[in-house]
């Protein structure tokens, strides 16, 4: 648990890891930082009652305490941390993510083992800038993911401005996919977009069989979700990865 009692807004949190898997290599990829309340409560309880601007110095604060928990929990060699990042914050602290990268070098994780998502529906008011610094720290190694994919309004002219490494796909665009025409025909048309973009795709929150079954089938081989594992509250889970054809 990690408290700041030196600042009159004290801040008591700690952290679940879920992992991002390769399902075709049967790997981990990384590990996702979900922050949580002191005993596991939810990031709502803890994020809620903050208010601009201190939740965007929380914010940046969070990605280090995640690295150096993390660092804790495995090996340096073999760690890759997806961690969030509220876009509008490098507006007020272009150097954010800098010091994120400084942060996972304190613990000797290299910058290419980090992966910054950022939330589709939190608007970025000054594009421009967030593209020059997400470019400056592409030069240093970090890659870049769009979280929530579809869940939001912006996320086709996001990409228009940003082509990330990878984006997220929705929960509501995963649930029951396999009997929902409509989300099925979205998925292969995000598909194609990101296949000539070259943008790696995730499903996020897999919960069933079915729904694994049909994304899989459709070529998608990046997954995060209960049904592979569930968050670990200060511990990096185990995977169960299930049976695929060769």
């Amino acid at each position: 648990m990690i408290e700041r009692q030196n600042d009159p807004r004290a801040l008591a949190y700690s952290f679940a890891f879920q992992p991002i898997v390769d399902i075709r290599r049967a790997l981990i990829v990384s590990q996702e930082a979900l922050v949580r309340g002191p005993n596991g409560e939810s990031a709502f309880s803890v994020l809620e009652p903050l208010e601009a601007p201190f939740i965007y110095e929380v914010d940046e604060q969070l990605r280090a305490d995640a690295i150096r928990l993390a660092s804790t929990l495995g090996q340096p060699t073999d760690l890759h941390l997806n961690l969030n990042l509220m876009p509008r914050g490098l507006e007020m602290s272009p150097d954010s993510i800098a010091s994120t990268i400084a942060a996972a070098a304190d613990v000797r994780l290299g910058a290419e083992a980090i992966t910054i998502e950022i939330t589709e529906s939190e608007i970025i008011h000054d594009i421009s800038l967030f593209v020059a610094i997400a470019n400056e720290s592409r030069s240093a190694g970090v890659q870049f993911a769009i979280d929530d994919f579809g869940a939001g309004y912006a996320g086709l002219n996001l990409l228009a401005e940003f082509q990330p490494d990878a984006i997220k796909l929705d929960r509501e665009l995963i649930s029951a996919i396999q009997t929902s025409g409509p989300r099925q025909a979205i998925v292969r048309g995000v598909q194609r977009t990101c296949e000539d973009l070259g943008i790696d795709i995730i499903a996020e929150g897999v919960e069933t069989q079915p729904e694994f079954d049909w994304l899989f089938g459709e070529g998608i081989e990046l997954f995060q979700g209960y049904f592979f594992a569930r968050p670990g509250f200060q511990q990096l889970p185990e995977v169960l990865f299930p049976l695929v054809g060769a």
